[in-house]
């Protein structure tokens, strides 16, 4: 089963990729709730040298709503993972695919708030494979 949307960026840096994304995402509704530097945190915790890293928890609060409307329980999935790292000379962008709430839960009330979340999405990894 493959749980991820993802887009390669060929020839940006990681800071730029990662503005891009954050711009990206709140022209779709979503802020950003939480920021993991996977790559500082290893440093700092472990001595451990990585690639660039980060893990952006974003959320679209009334999609966000609706899906705890349906089910309580459905706050272990939220918000919308996404990462942004190196491989190699590009970058990747990569999204939770939000149909893997229904997958997982098995409940049909998620999936009209799965299919707008993989659209919304899907036009902001889009509009960062047209930059």
């Amino acid at each position: 089963m493959s749980y991820d949307r993802t887009v390669r960026l060929a020839g940006t840096d990681f800071d730029a990729a990662t503005t891009a994304v954050r711009q990206a995402l709140a022209d779709q509704g979503f802020g950003i709730l939480t920021e993991i530097d996977v790559k500082a945190t290893l440093k700092a915790k472990l001595g451990h040298d990585m690639e660039d890293y980060l893990i952006l928890g974003a959320c679209n609060p009334p999609l966000a709503h609706r899906a705890l409307e349906a089910d309580r329980s459905i706050g272990l999935l939220l918000p919308c993972n996404v990462v942004v790292r190196r491989d190699g000379d590009h970058t990747l962008v990569q999204a939770l695919d939000p149909g893997t709430m229904v997958t997982l839960t098995g409940l049909d009330a998620l999936k009209p708030v799965a299919d707008e979340a993989t659209a919304r999405l899907d036009a902001a990894l889009t509009a960062l494979a047209a930059t």
